[in-house]
C-alpha cells in the first residue's frame, strides 16, 4: 500500500511540473493589463482622444485602442523618437465620422388646391353724351344738358364692330339727368368713339377718344360743344368800355358847358344897350 502511493506521487510530479510550465508562458503571451484603460469617445470634430495617465506607453495605449505604435504616431505627429509620454498629455487613438447635430425636419407646406380663373364671357354697354359745354371748360356741370343733332360713332380697332348713333338733349324726368346714346352687347375689345357736333357748336375737347371695353362693365364718355352765337364777357374788355364811357361822359359835360357859355354871351351881345345910360339925365 505504502508503495502504490509513493508510485501515484512519481506519477503526478511530471504532471505537476508539466502545468507549472506552461503557466508562466501563458501569462507572458497575454494582452497587458486594461483594467486602468478608459474607453476613449469620439469628439465632435471626429477625433478619438486619450489622456495618458501613470504607467501608460505608446505599445500600451496602442494595443488597448486597436491600433499599432506608428499609427499611433501618424495620429501624432509631435511624438520624439523615444515616444515619451506625460501624465494628463492627449493622444489621437482614432477617427470617427464627425457627429453632427440633428437636422431640423422642414416644416411641412398644405397643398393647397389650384384654383382655374374662369374668364367672364359678358358684354359692354358703351354710353355717350354730347352736352352743352356753356361756359366751356370741357367739364360737364350740372346745368348743362345734352344736344340734339349730333352723331357718335363706336368702331373696334380690328373692324369686327362698328355702330353709330344721334345725340339727343332728352332728359330722365325721375332722374333729372340727360339721355344718353348707349351701345348694348359691346364684346370686350379695344374701340374708338367719334364725335360729329352739329352746325353751329364748336367742339370744347377732342372728338375722338380710344379704350379698352371689358367684358361685363358699363362705360359712359361725356363730349362737350359750345353753341357759336354764346360769347363770354370779357372783364378787360368791360373794364376799358366803362372807362372809355367815363371819359366820353366827362368830354361831353364840358362841351354842354361850353354851349351854355358861348349861348349866354351870344346872348348878352345881342341886347341893345340904354342911350340914357351914363347921361346926366338919367340922374333926378
Amino acid at each position: 500500500m505504502k508503495h502504490r502511493k509513493e508510485l501515484l506521487v512519481i506519477l503526478c510530479l511530471p504532471v505537476l511540473l508539466f502545468i507549472g510550465m506552461t503557466l508562466p508562458a501563458a501569462d507572458v503571451n497575454a494582452a497587458p493589463d486594461l483594467q486602468g484603460f478608459v474607453t476613449a469617445t469620439p469628439g465632435p470634430d471626429g477625433r478619438i482622444l486619450y489622456t495618458v495617465i501613470s504607467g501608460d506607453n505608446c505599445s500600451s495605449i496602442a494595443f488597448a485602442h486597436g491600433i499599432t505604435v506608428p499609427q499611433l504616431r501618424q495620429f501624432n505627429t509631435r511624438l520624439d523618437d523615444d515616444c515619451t509620454l506625460t501624465i494628463g498629455q492627449q493622444l489621437v487613438v482614432g477617427l470617427a465620422a464627425p457627429i453632427t447635430a440633428p437636422t431640423a425636419a422642414a416644416p411641412v407646406t398644405p397643398t393647397l388646391p389650384a384654383v382655374t380663373a374662369t374668364p367672364f364671357d359678358g358684354t359692354t354697354e358703351v354710353c355717350i353724351l354730347l352736352f352743352a359745354d356753356v361756359n366751356g371748360d370741357a367739364l360737364r356741370q350740372e346745368t348743362e344738358f345734352g344736344i340734339d343733332g349730333g352723331a357718335v360713332s363706336l368702331t373696334n380697332l380690328n373692324g369686327s364692330y362698328s355702330q353709330t348713333q344721334n345725340t339727343t338733349s332728352a332728359i330722365d324726368p325721375d332722374l333729372v339727368e340727360p339721355i344718353r346714346s348707349c351701345f348694348l352687347d359691346v364684346p370686350p375689345g379695344k374701340y374708338n368713339i367719334s364725335m360729329a357736333v352739329p352746325d353751329g357748336y364748336n367742339p370744347t375737347m377732342s372728338l375722338d377718344y380710344t379704350f379698352d371695353v371689358k367684358a361685363g362693365d358699363r362705360a359712359s364718355v361725356d363730349f362737350g360743344a359750345q353753341a357759336k352765337t354764346i360769347t363770354l364777357d370779357d372783364p378787360a374788355a368791360t373794364e376799358e368800355s366803362g372807362s372809355r364811357s367815363s371819359v366820353l361822359g366827362i368830354f361831353g359835360l364840358i362841351l354842354l358847358l361850353g354851349g351854355v357859355g358861348l349861348g349866354y354871351f351870344a346872348y348878352r351881345a345881342n341886347q341893345p344897350q340904354s342911350k340914357l345910360k351914363g347921361s346926366p339925365l338919367s340922374k333926378r
